[in-house]
């Protein structure tokens, strides 16, 4: 407090005629009410700013992880991690030179029908025609009715979804017998070392390797893809091929109209839509906030049950910053739409290799 301050604070004493001593008890007393009630406020604004920051925590953002020990629940070391280490094959997805083309939608309607790829077919004979498009269509949003829209794009993102599937189907049975072995090859060695490294564990722990690498239940991704990209129409799915709405504070990527023009986040952009399935399937994998969701499909898996969607949504609160209203659309999402009668699809083979996953 300043002298002139502290002039007019007693000279105000003077003045309602206070003596000395009143004034020395008065003042003390005041003084002991500020530092005990400092603690309190403080402990109070600290807790603002943590509920704050917990309402606001948006873990789409793949492209920014923080790799720190306390934050990867399964493995103790994962400190000094290479970010690229985790995205290299997402990156490499995304960088090919592809003459990719933006089919227009009757031409992509013509070719489902030329395949004989039918959405009523898959849900009886639980078959996918290996059709993957690298973009969507423009003309996704001009159909007019919702059901064919929704129909459509299911259409579009299946096999690209069962195809990553596929992919990590292939890696845990080549990590699983991998376990069973006394011992390993130099290219199983050099293989899990590769693994390691995608899926964020330096300490290089099986067990934790094991958690992490495992299938998105078809119904989960469907559901989210469609909310983020409300089927297929969003700027985001359009332009950036962004079906999973990840974040990315890097130059590439689009910015959402409403934030600052030269700060926040952006969306991440991607060359082909299988890139950004494989970038929303890693982060699932990977992120520090998805750690429960990871416990709960190995709970599953260790009971001898299927990974089911709705059970798993539930760990999807810190998705999006409306937490549990997210749950339940991605839920509604998956009920109203029937999309568990995908979970159990399998992609044609377009390899001898995959053959032995149908």
């Amino acid at each position: 407090m300043s002298r002139k301050k502290n002039s007019y604070f007693f000279k105000h004493f003077d003045e309602i005629q206070i003596g000395s001593i009143p004034r020395v008890i008065l003042s003390s007393f005041v003084l002991m009410i500020f530092f005990y009630s400092a603690p309190f406020l403080i402990d109070f604004s600290n807790k603002k700013i943590f509920i704050k920051n917990e309402f606001q925590n948006n873990s789409k953002k793949v492209l920014a992880y923080t790799l720190n020990q306390e934050k990867y629940g399964e493995d103790p070391g994962s400190k000094n991690l290479d970010e690229r280490d985790l995205l290299i094959d997402i990156f490499s997805l995304n960088d090919l030179e592809t003459d990719t083309v933006r089919l227009n939608a009757s031409t992509i309607k013509q070719l489902f029908e030329d395949t004989d790829y039918k959405l009523e077919d898959v849900r009886e004979k639980k078959l996918v025609k290996p059709v993957a498009l690298t973009l969507l269509p423009n003309e996704i949003k001009m159909i007019e009715s919702t059901k064919k829209r929704k129909e459509f794009f299911i259409q579009i993102v299946l096999p690209l979804i069962l195809k990553e599937n596929n992919n990590i189907r292939l890696d845990r049975k080549r990590l699983f017998n991998i376990i069973n072995k006394s011992n390993n090859s130099k290219l199983e060695k050099k293989w899990l070392e590769k693994k390691y490294k995608q899926y964020g564990i330096p300490s290089k722990d099986l067990s934790t390797l094991k958690i992490r690498m495992d299938e998105i239940p078809v119904s989960l991704a469907i559901a989210q893809a469609a909310k983020e990209t409300g089927w297929g129409t969003s700027r985001f799915a359009q332009e950036g091929n962004a079906l999973f709405g990840q974040w990315t504070w890097s130059g590439e990527g689009l910015k959402p109209k409403e934030s600052d023009k030269n700060e926040g986040h952006k969306v991440m952009r991607f060359n082909v839509l299988q890139a950004s399935v494989r970038a929303y399937q890693r982060n699932l994998n990977t992120h520090s906030s998805y750690k429960d969701f990871r416990k709960a499909r190995a709970g599953l898996r260790d009971a001898g049950k299927s990974l089911d969607s709705i059970i798993l949504a539930e760990f999807l609160d810190t998705y999006a910053a409306t937490g549990e209203k997210y749950v339940e659309i991605i839920r509604k999402i998956i009920k109203q739409n029937n999309l568990k009668d995908f979970d159990d699809a399998k992609l044609l083979p377009s390899s001898k290799e995959l053959e032995s996953l149908i």
